[in-house]
């Protein structure tokens, strides 16, 4: 996979800092952006009341960009949620994963949003076992 031009990382970031405005007004309590390791990433993590959310967000000009967590994006995402729980001794929350898609058709306008609460279960190797 090429790495994301200077661009793509903008627009990203653009969609981010919109879907967390988003989740803000919604009553979601943003805790970090960016949450990072090796084998994956996760775009927000924030509060609902007492769940824990693992949000990914996607950005496009047009379509459907929740289309494109595929299985392997869940998969990776899941890794992080893993690391994130064990590293901040988290085990015993209630938490789910979410989809913001953000469609920004053009740099002028307001962007249309669509939250996807509980879009996924944890996947692959990494499951998360409660």
């Amino acid at each position: 996979m090429a790495a994301p031009t200077a661009w793509n990382r903008w627009f990203g970031d653009r969609g981010e800092r919109a879907a967390a405005r988003f989740l803000r007004r919604k009553g979601l309590r943003i805790i970090t952006r960016g949450y990072r390791i090796r084998s994956g990433e996760i775009d927000l993590i924030a509060r609902d009341g007492d769940v824990l959310v693992f949000v990914e967000v996607k950005t496009r000009r047009r379509g459907e960009p929740a289309e494109a967590v595929t299985p392997e994006k869940q998969r990776r995402i899941t890794l992080a949620a893993n690391h994130f729980l064990h590293k901040h001794h988290l085990l015993e929350i209630r938490w789910r994963f979410d989809i913001v898609a953000v469609v920004w058709p053009d740099t002028k306008g307001a962007p249309e949003i669509e939250h996807f609460p509980d879009a996924f279960e944890s996947v692959g190797r990494g499951q998360l076992f409660f």
